[in-house]
């Protein structure tokens, strides 16, 4: 795992339990099928989100329509009450 700085400089995938490098078409084409997964599997109890208080209200506001829409899951927090 190359290192710069102590930030990663390629997209790492789990394989057996283990990371390892890969290309970014390739670490994009997991990461869909692992979103696709939680969707397929009741995404009400498989999927949740995160955001930032910081963020923008822009920003926030496009993590609840990803979560509502495209996972269709109302579970998303945005750390507002801090």
């Amino acid at each position: 795992m190359p290192k710069t700085s102590g930030r990663l400089t390629e997209p790492l995938v789990r394989e057996n339990g283990t990371l390892r490098p890969a290309s970014w078409d390739e670490a994009l084409d997991v990461a869909a099928a692992g979103l696709a997964r939680a969707r397929q599997t009741d995404a009400t109890r498989s999927f949740g989100m995160f955001s930032c208080s910081k963020a923008s209200n822009e920003v926030n506001f496009l993590a609840q329509k990803f979560a509502r829409s495209v996972m269709g899951s109302n579970n998303i927090d945005s750390c507002n009450r801090t």
